[in-house]
């Protein structure tokens, strides 16, 4: 069973990469084959609306998969029917498999909202998303990118030990904000150069999701972490760094400092 759990494991996160990887491309209008602002067949009203319809169910049923088993409760009843150790890993699938789907079967409102087309500000805003990117991967090796994505889970049950929750961390990025996996996702969203009306409702519609999903999540972590979380809550900001700094700048001035001896 052991091997068998790994092997499963290996597959969804191979399965989360591919599907992770095309939708950098698919956002970014980088590369791959079908992006998000792909040529449309027609433009017609009928089209149109069919092509919005379409695409709010798709965002609709990736946020209601993805919030609904991330959920302590759904997990309890989840984990009767799925072994503990595949818990994440079948999560990381379902949610990989969902991605996959909305980049395959995405219809593209192609009404243009704004377009850059001069070249240093079109590459700075590319630039900009691909840093989205890569905060977005940065952040999950700076908690526990193998328990994120079912890999330690599947890991501990081969070698025959018991699974723990990693412990709560406040490292890197983390001492800065405390989502910026979510702030990642959101600079690569809305950092186009071109921006259409399909990109724009993907952006609004995830960032939406996004400010939702972060209320549950801080439940759940105040739940598990306690006075831990509740002070890391109080003290990091949610997304923006913008509180924090100005919090620090009061210290300093309640110190007698300047603000170049706070480094700012």
């Amino acid at each position: 069973m052991g091997f068998i759990a790994g092997a499963y494991g290996a597959v969804c996160y191979v399965v989360f990469l591919g599907s992770f990887l095309y939708a950098i491309g698919f956002v970014g209008d980088w590369i791959v084959p079908k992006t998000i602002d792909s040529t449309a067949a027609t433009t017609s009203p009928i089209a149109l609306s069919s092509a919005l319809l379409i695409d709010v169910t798709l965002l609709g049923a990736f946020a209601i998969q993805h919030s609904v088993m991330a959920r302590p409760g759904f997990k309890a009843i989840w984990t009767r029917i799925v072994p503990r150790a595949l818990e994440r890993s079948t999560y990381v699938l379902l949610s990989s498999l969902l991605l996959a789907l909305i980049c395959w079967q995405w219809r593209p409102l192609p009404a243009v909202v704004w377009n850059v087309a001069a070249r240093t500000p079109y590459l700075l805003l590319a630039a900009l998303a691909a840093s989205g990117w890569l905060i977005v991967l940065l952040s999950t090796f700076m908690i526990n990118h193998f328990d994120l994505f079912g890999l330690r889970q599947v890991y501990l049950r081969m070698r025959g030990r018991d699974y723990s929750p990693p412990n709560f961390v406040q490292r890197a990025l983390y001492r800065v904000v405390r989502h910026p996996i979510m702030l990642g996702f959101i600079i690569a969203f809305w950092a186009t150069p071109h921006m259409s009306i399909g990109h724009l409702l993907f952006a609004l519609a995830t960032t939406g999701y996004i400010l939702i999903g972060i209320q549950f999540e801080e439940r759940d972590l105040l739940s598990s972490h306690g006075p831990e979380y509740a002070a890391y809550r109080a003290r990091v900001p949610m997304l923006l760094p913008i509180g924090r700094l100005h919090r620090g700048r009061l210290r300093g001035r309640n110190a007698g400092l300047t603000d170049s001896e706070l480094g700012g």
